[in-house]
């Protein structure tokens, strides 16, 4: 059996997709000159990334069967005394998982793009952009050192700020571009203080030296203070996921991020920047099981973003909004699993959740074509018997997101909220009771949108604002009272096949990634003080019997609950959520202006920002540099210069009055001293 991976087909993972990229936006864009045509430029941004899923493919196959394994490191850029900044690739278990799920969603998300953005002026440059963010997340998970993480880190950053504000005319689209690229640079700020640390204390960035030294890590203290250092280091490495994985109370980009165009949504907010958080915190698990106050920090911040993030979604009307509150929320539940020492569960539910998300991202796309750019769910109703490929696989997605027994959802999500349950760490029974709870809210919102847009009476013709869309045109060139009508096969075509492993994919990986030698080496858990996964390992012995307990099991009941009171209130007695809104109406302000969180960060914060950078501008430069420093220093030099010029006047009588008067001085010095 072979047990090594090639570098250079490893090379050709990332840098397939980057070739891609440069085609379409150098050839494809007036920057070069639009030297070849669209389809040229989709046809080589989709090869690019089919080239990298099946060489992903192929590794996830060697690592699985043939036990293989590659870390090494591929240039060397420079060393700075005993610091060797490299360009290196870790590829285990982990690293391939990630890979295939990144490569398949991209890769869907690049056929559906052929159909979602046919009539968009800026097509080329669109495939260029997803291309790049491929690219740039494939450099962040294959990535051996902190140094390169830290690079794909700020480049899916980067490029999510170029895709969220593709439509550069649309001032909303601006603000949450900006909006993404300033709170992640709040998250990004933690996170290299995090690495510094790392480096500074263990003089390497390579991860596998840095393990090694985490039990020296573990007896030193943060200097000037009695916390522990790896504390310290843990929770700014976890500031970084913050931002990136949208965690409470950095998660106010994501929402609005869904200005830029429905497939970005997917590719984002499915299976890319929003998990690189989480893995980040896997591939850290040697030194975050060092320190159980980080663990209950990642644990109560988890918690919060996966209840507090549900309510929101309960309110929201654009169909988009309310699928990335349900991200919001569980990516709140990946976290919690890390905080209970659940590492490969988190990877788990990461996996399945990139399946489901993305279908459920691109067949709201979908619903949103074929309503002709209306996003408004109160204006939809009856679009299944229009749209019948588009609302089976949406189905799938909601059963899937929801946790229903036998779909790939309801395996990671259960099993979650089993291995919280059987934590022990401070915070666990407020994180069991939000996730419990979050199984109900997500159920009410997940079917309150499936119910108001695919069954009920039609409302598409009843549309106020005929001109909420998506888009800044319509693209299919029909009116807004027009029927509804199902997509393309180029954007039902990738529903279909994210919509299989939405179905499979928990069942048939249960046990090798919980239970078996899947992240054996990769991930690592002390189960002498955390016991989560040894006790679920106690609970789960397969996928049929965990399915079966499931339809038991309280999540199972709350989720049904949940599904129930939906289609109560949105198809038997409509008038209900009118007349709840009535009397829930300071929770409902609460609700709508989402904490006040946003009212905060631009009253208090930006404000305060603004205020102390106008105080150090006024009292800093214009006054101390300005004013003390530089012409302070002119003006004396200019004084002390008219002085010595009086001194030096040239006339004769000048020079004899001043003799006279020094002579007098010493006289009088001379004298006063013999008294």
């Amino acid at each position: 059996m072979s047990q090594t991976l090639s570098a250079t087909t490893l090379l050709t993972v990332p840098l397939a997709p980057l070739a891609g990229s440069l085609i379409a936006g150098v050839l494809g864009t007036a920057f070069g000159g639009n030297r070849i045509g669209r389809t040229a430029s989709h046809t080589a941004t989709i090869l690019g990334v089919l080239i990298a899923f099946v060489l992903s493919a192929m590794t996830l196959w060697s690592v699985v069967v043939d036990g293989a394994r590659f870390n090494q490191t591929i240039y060397e850029w420079m060393v700075i005394g005993g610091l060797k900044m490299e360009v290196g690739f870790l590829i285990d278990s982990l690293t391939a998982t990630m890979m295939c799920v990144v490569t398949f969603v991209s890769l869907m998300v690049h056929i559906y793009t052929i159909g979602y953005m046919a009539d968009d002026d800026g097509y080329d440059r669109f495939f260029s952009y997803i291309s790049l963010f491929t690219f740039s997340m494939l450099m962040l998970v294959m990535s051996n050192n902190f140094l390169q993480l830290f690079f794909g880190w700020e480049a899916v950053g980067l490029v999510s700020y170029l895709l969220i504000g593709f439509w550069f005319n649309k001032p909303t689209a601006i603000f949450a571009n900006m909006k993404a690229f300033l709170v992640n640079r709040v998250g990004d700020f933690g996170f290299i203080l995090g690495i510094g640390l790392i480096a500074a204390y263990t003089g390497t960035l390579n991860y596998g030296e840095a393990f090694a030294k985490g039990g020296e890590l573990a007896k030193l203290a943060f200097p000037g203070t009695d916390w522990m250092l790896i504390t310290v280091i843990c929770i700014c490495l976890f500031i970084g996921a913050m931002g990136k994985s949208a965690q409470f109370p950095l998660h106010v980009w994501l929402p609005d991020s869904m200005e830029g165009p429905t497939p970005i949504s997917a590719l984002i907010h499915a299976a890319t920047m929003v998990t690189a958080g989480i893995f980040m915190v896997a591939r850290m698990s040697p030194l975050f099981e060092l320190s159980d106050t980080a663990l209950s920090f990642v644990l109560i911040i988890g918690a919060i973003t996966a209840l507090f993030m549900g309510f929101l979604g309960i309110i929201q009307n654009d169909i988009k909004r309310v699928v990335a509150y349900s991200t919001l929320s569980q990516l709140g539940y990946m976290t919690v699993a890390l905080g209970a020492s659940a590492y490969s569960v988190a990877v788990f539910h990461l996996m399945t959740h990139a399946f489901f998300k993305a279908l459920l991202f691109l067949a709201a796309g979908s619903v949103i074509m074929g309503m002709h750019h209306n996003q408004d769910i109160r204006w939809m109703g009856g679009v299944r018997k229009y749209m019948p490929i588009t609302w089976i696989t949406f189905l799938l997605g909601s059963l899937a997101l929801i946790g229903t027994p036998f779909f790939s959802g309801f395996y990671s999500k259960d099993a979650i909220i089993e291995a919280v349950h059987a934590s022990h760490l401070p915070g666990a029974q407020f994180a069991y009771f939000s996730v419990l709870a979050g199984v109900f809210v997500t159920a009410f919102y997940s079917f309150r949108l499936y119910f108001l847009v695919f069954h009920g009476k039609e409302r598409y013709d009843q549309n106020p604002d005929a001109h909420h869309d998506d888009h800044h045109h319509d693209d299919h060139g029909h009116g807004h009272d027009a029927k509804p009508h199902e997509s393309p096969w180029v954007v039902w075509l990738p529903l279909v096949l994210l919509a299989i492993p939405s179905v499979v994919i928990g069942a048939m990986t249960l046990m090798p990634m919980l239970f078996g030698d899947f992240f054996k080496g990769v991930i690592f858990v002390d189960g002498t003080h955390h016991h989560a996964m040894a006790e679920l390992a106690e609970e789960i012995h397969g996928w049929l019997p965990m399915a079966l307990h499931g339809f038991t099991a309280l999540p199972f009941w709350l989720a049904l609950s949940g599904v129930a009171l939906s289609y109560y209130m949105y198809m038997i007695n409509p008038a209900l959520p009118a007349a709840i809104q009535r009397m829930a109406q300071p929770i409902y302000k609460l609700l709508d202006n989402k904490y006040y969180l946003d009212w905060f960060n631009e009253n208090v914060l930006a404000r305060g920002a603004r205020m102390l950078g106008t105080g150090l501008w006024q009292g800093g430069d214009r006054a101390l540099i300005d004013g003390a420093v530089v012409n302070g220093s002119w003006k004396l030099v200019g004084w002390v210069s008219g002085v010595v010029r009086w001194l030096q006047s040239g006339y004769l009588y000048h020079y004899a009055l001043v003799m006279i008067l020094g002579v007098f001085v010493l006289m009088t010095y001379f004298v006063w001293l013999n008294k």
